[in-house]
């Protein structure tokens, strides 16, 4: 009988966009859940889903005087979402949105949904519809480590 270890191991990945502030949590507090989240990411058990506009905000975002992010540390990860993951366009969202940068993390998602199993993880769920799909980190970490 397998154990439940092997079980995790063969497990399929899940597919996910992956909000801004997800990563800028993961890189300001190093044991928080986006961090583990950005870490299932680099094991490859989360294959990230971006089209440009998301690799701007990322670069954008992480480069921000505030945060004071070491340049080379941005450019690892944004680079190993590019390199390990899923370009994909996005398509028209019309439901209306809080805040207007959000929509093309909606909108990819929506893209990569006709194509198999995706969920948008965000820090910020009320920005989004109301959704099985959108989830937080701790939701993503609770199906990636929930038995087979």
């Amino acid at each position: 009988m397998k154990s439940m270890q092997h079980e995790k191991e063969n497990r399929v990945p899940l597919y996910a966009v992956i909000d801004t502030n997800v990563l800028v949590s993961a890189f300001l507090k190093e044991n928080s859940i986006p961090r583990f989240v950005v870490n299932y990411m680099y094991a490859g058990k989360i294959i990230p889903i971006y089209n440009e506009e998301i690799i701007s905000e990322y670069f954008a975002v992480l480069s921000r005087p505030k945060f004071c992010f070491p340049k080379e540390a941005v450019n690892i990860a944004v680079n190993a979402i590019q390199k390990i993951g899923l370009k994909m366009d996005g398509v028209n969202v019309l439901d209306p949105m809080p805040d207007p940068k959000d929509i093309v993390f909606y909108a990819v998602t929506l893209s990569a949904r006709k194509n198999f199993e995706t969920y948008l993880i965000t820090g910020n769920i009320k920005h989004f519809p109301m959704e099985t799909f959108v989830v937080t980190p701790r939701q993503i970490l609770d199906l990636l480590e929930k038995p087979i």
